[in-house]
């Protein structure tokens, strides 16, 4: 490919920001067109952003002979369905996270995309994100020694949509879309990132409820998991409890320190060690996904390779079937 031209199946709030401008500010790619079934949204969307096409079709975008790579931003329940179609076109795939509902989808996806030579790249940007890089750095240096515990909490009170007697829950809490809740949506990133810094998840169990019942999927879960390495983990997760007792840490213990860090919320890294104690404040860039697709980019025109593939993007799938099944 001498450019890659991408097409956006789905550009909604996700696109705005986050990744829809990085495609067109990276050298040797370029956005040329958008699509989103309320044709009105994704004119409007095409406009704003200087996109020269916009469709309300998805097969429309991706027959466009112009148009040599997909990037799929629609809820996960429709990630397996176009990310077949554009493999099976030889357009490569860069698709939003959670990968897909399920483990069983993203293993069909991995399948389709070996099958047919086209790569397979999935949103999980915390992999080149300065921050994380940072964290795996303190890892890989041994700032804390040895690793011998990973600990998780992410304990948040319930969007204001989901509450009340008019509550109309999102649909990242709907699990015939989603596959599964916040857990699903939120976790994914986490064990993402953790296999990537710490290597593969050897066994996870845990236990999931739907205790507040204000939307079909669960609600709290607690987990069990342990890496390949050895290292053991644990985790709790709440999205039904006080605005008081909101908190986004995860800890990272050694045998000589430990880090603290924040997956969502906070731009600080505290690390803890021999040495005393460090604090590193580190933002995310203006589009977050930028250096992660700036990857695909260079993979695509041959000059690099992205870290984020359909392979490891179908772990975080089996991780969250392993806690919640």
């Amino acid at each position: 490919m001498q450019k890659i031209k991408w097409g956006i199946i789905g550009c909604g709030d996700v696109t705005e920001k986050k990744s829809g401008p990085a495609f067109s500010k990276i050298p040797g790619s370029e956005l040329v067109a958008v699509m989103r079934r309320d044709a009105e949204k994704a004119a409007d969307y095409a406009q704003r952003h200087g996109v020269p096409k916009w469709y309300a079709d998805a097969d429309e975008l991706l027959n466009d002979p112009e148009i040599n790579a997909i990037y799929i931003a629609t809820p996960p329940d429709s990630h397996h369905e176009y990310t077949l179609k554009a493999l099976r076109l030889g357009k490569p795939v860069y698709v939003e996270k959670p990968m897909a509902r399920t483990a069983a989808e993203c293993d069909e996806m991995v399948r389709v995309s070996a099958e047919t030579g086209t790569p397979l790249f999935v949103a999980y940007y915390r992999r080149e994100l300065p921050y994380f890089i940072k964290v795996k750095e303190l890892i890989d240096s041994k700032a804390i020694g040895e690793l011998r515990s990973v600990h998780i909490t992410l304990h948040w009170p319930p969007y204001v949509e989901e509450t009340g007697p008019d509550a109309k829950p999102r649909w990242r809490v709907d699990p015939t879309i989603s596959g599964g809740g916040h857990f699903h949506d939120l976790a994914s990133h986490q064990f993402d990132f953790l296999e990537y810094a710490l290597g593969p998840v050897s066994y996870a169990t845990g236990i999931s409820r739907n205790q507040a019942g204000l939307y079909a999927a669960d609600d709290v879960v607690a987990a069990a998991f342990e890496f390949e390495s050895g290292v053991v983990g644990t985790g709790s997760w709440c999205f039904t409890g006080a605005k008081s007792q909101r908190l986004d840490q995860t800890t990272l213990l050694g045998t000589e320190g430990k880090i603290t860090f924040s997956f969502f919320e906070k731009f600080t890294i505290h690390l803890e060690n021999v040495d005393g104690a460090q604090t590193f404040e580190i933002p995310y860039p203006e589009h977050v996904q930028q250096p992660l697709i700036e990857t695909i980019v260079a993979e695509l025109l041959g000059k690099g390779a992205c870290p984020s593939s359909g392979e490891t993007g179908a772990r975080a799938n089996h991780i969250l079937e392993w806690i919640t099944s």
